[in-house]
């Protein structure tokens, strides 16, 4: 390891969707974000347009911008914090929302904290605590199991474990879905879930046609949304 003092990582924040970062962005992390040169991204051509899109004053070629993203093999991610171990600083972005949460960048965390990197989280739009907050389920015990199981029957038992851990343990289950199985996975769910089983669907949140809904079972059947193609964070809290 070089002898020279590492620098930091940063953890920047990104919009959720197609809305002004100033909006949902604090400036001091849009501030950070134009001071650095080197970027660790889940898509460095995203991750240029993100930067482009907040005033980035330098020119974009002139910036390093690395992938890591879920093909990244493990063996990959050190050299990525070689810059640091020498003094540069660098930021790192996810596609959307807050980096390492629900995203291949926390592998990279996790590397820098055993090589001695500071590593400093900016504040930013998470999808999931926002869901959790503008839900009104259970806030103090909630847990999130990223994406549930594609196929039948899988899925349906899945739904139905949540829902049970969910009564043993009075939390809240949290998952996402690829925006095109939205449609599918909510299908499933209310065929599955009791009715007295309280349902939130947050769809496009920060965007201008955001939807956060919470409801029994039961209520959902009789008034499904469309979901397919909108970025949706569902919630379950069994009741029962």
């Amino acid at each position: 390891m070089c002898s020279d003092p590492a620098g930091s990582l940063y953890l920047l924040p990104n919009t959720l969707g197609d809305t002004a970062a100033e909006t949902v962005i604090p400036a001091s992390a849009l501030h950070r974000a134009r001071a650095l040169d080197y970027f660790i991204a889940e898509n460095p051509k995203s991750a240029r347009a993100f930067l482009k899109r907040i005033g980035f004053p330098r020119p974009l070629q002139d910036i390093r911008v690395e992938r890591l993203d879920q093909n990244t093999a493990m063996r990959d991610i050190g050299p990525l914090l070689e810059p640091l171990l020498s003094g540069r600083d660098a930021g790192l972005l996810s596609e959307a929302g807050l980096p390492a949460i629900a995203d291949p960048g926390a592998a990279l965390v996790r590397l820098a904290h055993a090589k001695g990197v500071r590593v400093v989280p900016l504040s930013g739009p998470s999808s999931l605590l926002l869901a959790l907050a503008a839900s009104g389920l259970e806030g103090q015990r909630f847990a999130f199991h990223g994406y549930l199981p594609v196929k039948q029957p899988g899925l349906a038992a899945a739904l139905k474990e949540l829902e049970r851990q969910s009564r043993r343990l009075n939390q809240t289950q949290i998952f996402i879905e690829t925006p095109y199985r939205n449609d599918a996975t909510l299908a499933a769910a209310l065929r599955v879930l009791g009715d007295d089983t309280l349902v939130c669907v947050a769809a496009d949140l920060t965007l201008e046609s955001e939807s956060v809904r919470t409801q029994r079972a039961a209520q959902w059947r009789r008034d499904v949304p469309q979901l397919k193609g909108r970025p949706t964070v569902f919630l379950l809290l069994s009741t029962g």
